[in-house]
């Protein structure tokens, strides 16, 4: 690793540390030339193609897949650690299941469900632009969906 002040080569690591769940290492380093002292991380990186409805590839994004997410939560009661905890289950789910191309609707799924139980609202967000509604009929029809759902969920608790 190249030292960020001096443009040294020559940078040794002085202390590793697991974060994230152990899906990332922070290494500090110390330049040998300068002494200057940075950090750097290691994430995994997912080499997996993410297979479009329209039959398009490309490569599995994690900043667009959280981006949405937090686009879904903004101003909504989510914490920044859920949304994180739940792409790097995510991306293990992905890991496990061997493939490397996946479809788009798998991801958009899962997405889906673990934002119908965090939040109704974010799952709302998320679901307009994933299912691509194309008009406030589209808007009712899903919130009536989720409405009844809760209804029935409270009818089974009840009996």
């Amino acid at each position: 690793m190249r030292c960020p002040r001096c443009k040294e080569p020559e940078t040794r690591v002085i202390d590793s540390r697991i974060i994230e769940d152990g899906f990332t290492i922070r290494r500090r380093r110390e330049c040998q030339k300068c002494g200057y002292r940075f950090t750097t991380y290691e994430k995994l990186e997912l080499d997996i193609m993410i297979v479009k409805k329209d039959g398009r590839r490309e490569p599995y994004n994690r900043e667009k897949l959280l981006s949405g997410i937090r686009k879904a939560c903004h101003k909504r009661p989510i914490s920044e650690e859920a949304i994180k905890k739940f792409i790097n289950d995510l991306e293990l789910e992905l890991i496990q299941l061997g493939e490397r191309e996946v479809p788009a609707k798998l991801i958009g799924e899962k997405v889906m469900e673990a934002l119908k139980s965090w939040d109704k609202v974010a799952y709302i967000r998320f679901a307009s632009v994933y299912k691509d509604f194309k008009d406030v009929d589209e808007f009712l029809d899903s919130i009536k969906e989720l409405t009844s759902e809760g209804s029935q969920r409270k009818t089974d608790l009840s009996s």
